[in-house]
């Protein structure tokens, strides 16, 4: 228990620094996982997939703004991209609850729940028919991978709550302290 203790009060002791670097982190890791899925476990996104991958792709690059932007003198930008980061994971979450919704048929999905474009060929709109003519339809409504009963999109929703929450902890924690005149975490 005493180790789970340590563990927490390390977690919510993190520095901003670190706190951008871990959304980062894990942001590359959820993409990575999700084209691991899609490449080499042949399970193609559907839109909300998409959309998911959208909210870590923007976490990501303004996480590592906020890297770069420590220093004494621009606390508040980092502070700000953090913030930001926090909240496009947050809106990824929302963005994964929903999805799970939908799978478990909850409500309806999008009307763009359906096939993707990869682009342009050599062979222009020709080449566009035929990918979407062959491409095979992918359902927002379907589960295609899950383990312990949740489904990906579940995990992503999960990761992407603790990871939201988290920045913005820091955020929180670290304006109260600046406010208050204690010496901020670098």
């Amino acid at each position: 228990m005493s180790d789970y203790i340590a563990a927490m009060n390390k977690l919510l002791n993190m520095s901003r620094f670190n706190a951008a670097g871990l959304i980062a982190a894990i942001g590359l890791l959820m993409l990575g996982a999700a084209l691991a899925f899609q490449y080499w476990g042949g399970l193609e996104p559907c839109n909300l997939c998409i959309e998911q991958r959208k909210a870590w792709a923007a976490a990501v690059i303004l996480a590592t703004f906020a890297l770069f932007a420590e220093g004494k003198s621009r606390i508040a930008v980092a502070l700000a991209l953090l913030a930001l980061a926090g909240v496009a994971v947050l809106i990824g979450a929302g963005v994964a609850a929903f999805h799970v919704g939908v799978e478990q048929q909850w409500w309806a999905g999008t009307k763009a729940c359906g096939a993707g474009f990869t682009g342009f060929g050599q062979g222009g709109v020709a080449d566009l028919r035929e990918q979407l003519l062959n491409r095979p339809m992918v359902r927002c409504d379907q589960v295609a991978w899950s383990m312990l009963g949740i489904s990906m999109a579940g995990w992503n929703g999960l990761v992407a709550l603790a990871a939201g929450i988290g920045a913005l902890y820091v955020v929180v924690r670290d304006t109260l302290n600046i406010r208050q005149g204690r010496a901020s975490s670098i």
